[in-house]
């Protein structure tokens, strides 16, 4: 469960039941109102709307988890989108979730973005998801898992949305091939709010390629590097993640550093490119921090990878597997202890519609280091419910 950075808190209860009531309403009206979920604006610019409820029951807390033991209120979002005359399209995305028995809400984004500039040119301003990562730039619950990887859970945040501004280069070459810059306030990465307030405090420059091998395969590659002004203070912030991260869910970034390197390799295959009844998907992903804090050693580096295989066998069912592993450093009475975490995920997925998902995972947490927790197994239950419109997912 991804949560909004630095949300508002209303007490269980009254406030959460009439929250959910008016989600539920929304949901209905959207449902039902308006044809495919779009309405029309004063213009005549087609704009949808669509909601998204995801909720989880799990048997257990785990280390750096998003969704913790019972039931809880995932990633539900509500999404208004748009055209803004011919030039402009724009969204605004509000979201919802449980977080320490409270249920938290906030804008995750409000973005404005070009449509019409030449050169393959694209520019977007406001508050959205970066597109540092093969995952980070959707919405947690179009994920293939009900907990984002071990990388994005430290190093991220879970799912990392900012203040700022990309600008977009698609090149015209026989492969899809993208290069992207983007610079941001850098606040909604960390825990920590008494950070500056105005300037540049994160910037990120990746590119993207992809292509078709024949009609049965196809890949994607994809590089990141972030560059990071605002670190978290290890003697705060990484000392207190080990004792602190079984019990809730952070709001930012559990590991920090200057530069974040981020690497990502997809490759899917479907017979004769029909993914509607059968298809595999393998994703790798590998990132690496350096310059952890002013005073590490220049040897530390926070490292993580990833890897997953799904496989759909049949049109409304699902299977996957995934290993996560991170190796981390955090300062402990002036000295630089290790960190280092296993896991592994196995998960059935049941999709009877494009709009609904209820998955089954297992996880098993292993080889920890510098973590109170021992070695342990969870099990969830996931229910994801769509109404009206919602975009299309990320390759």
């Amino acid at each position: 469960m991804t949560t909004p950075t630095h949300p508002t808190s209303a007490p269980r209860s009254t406030a959460q039941l009439a929250s959910m009531a008016l989600a539920l309403g929304l949901a209905l009206l959207i449902h039902t109102g308006a044809a495919q979920g779009q309405l029309q604006t004063s213009t005549g610019s087609p704009w949808t709307l669509g909601l998204v409820l995801d909720a989880s029951a799990a048997t257990r807390d785990i280390e750096l988890g998003a969704r913790q033991k019972g039931l809880q209120l995932g990633h539900s979002d509500l999404t208004a989108a748009g055209g803004l005359g011919r030039h402009l399209h724009a969204q605004i995305t509000a979201v919802a979730a449980t977080h320490e028995g409270r249920l938290e809400h906030g804008i995750e984004e409000a973005w404005v973005e070009s449509r019409t500039l030449p050169w393959g040119l694209n520019l977007r301003g406001g508050r959205f998801a970066s597109q540092i990562s093969a995952l980070n730039a959707q919405h947690p619950h179009s994920d293939d898992f009900s907990e984002r990887p071990l990388m994005y859970r430290a190093f991220l945040g879970q799912h990392w949305t900012d203040d700022g501004l990309r600008l977009n280069l698609t090149l015209p070459t026989p492969v899809y091939w993208m290069i992207g810059l983007e610079a941001f306030r850098g606040r909604r990465l960390l825990e920590d709010t008494d950070l500056p307030s105005r300037g540049l405090g994160a910037h990120t420059l990746s590119t993207r390629l992809g292509g078709d091998l024949d009609r049965s395969n196809s890949w994607q590659l994809g590089l990141g590097l972030l560059h990071n002004r605002h670190m978290a203070s290890p003697d705060e912030h990484h000392e207190g993640a080990a004792e602190e991260s079984k019990d809730h869910a952070p709001h930012g970034a559990r590991f920090t550093g200057r530069r974040t390197h981020w690497v990502d390799a997809t490759w899917k295959w479907a017979p004769a490119g029909n993914n509607r009844n059968e298809q595999i998907r393998l994703t790798f992903e590998l990132a690496q921090i350096t310059d952890i804090a002013a005073q590490a050693p220049a040897r530390l580096r926070h490292r993580a990878q990833t890897l997953s295989a799904v496989w759909r066998f049949h049109p409304n069912w699902e299977v996957g597997l995934r290993s996560d592993r991170l190796h981390a450093y955090a300062q402990h009475e002036g000295e630089w202890e290790a960190r280092r975490l296993s896991e592994l995920s196995a998960m059935l997925a049941w999709k009877p519609s494009h709009l609904q998902t209820l998955r089954l995972q297992w996880s098993r947490q292993s080889d920890l280091i510098g973590f109170e927790s021992e070695p342990n197994n969870r099990l969830m239950l996931q229910y994801i419910l769509s109404f009206g419109h919602h975009g299309a997912h990320a390759y």
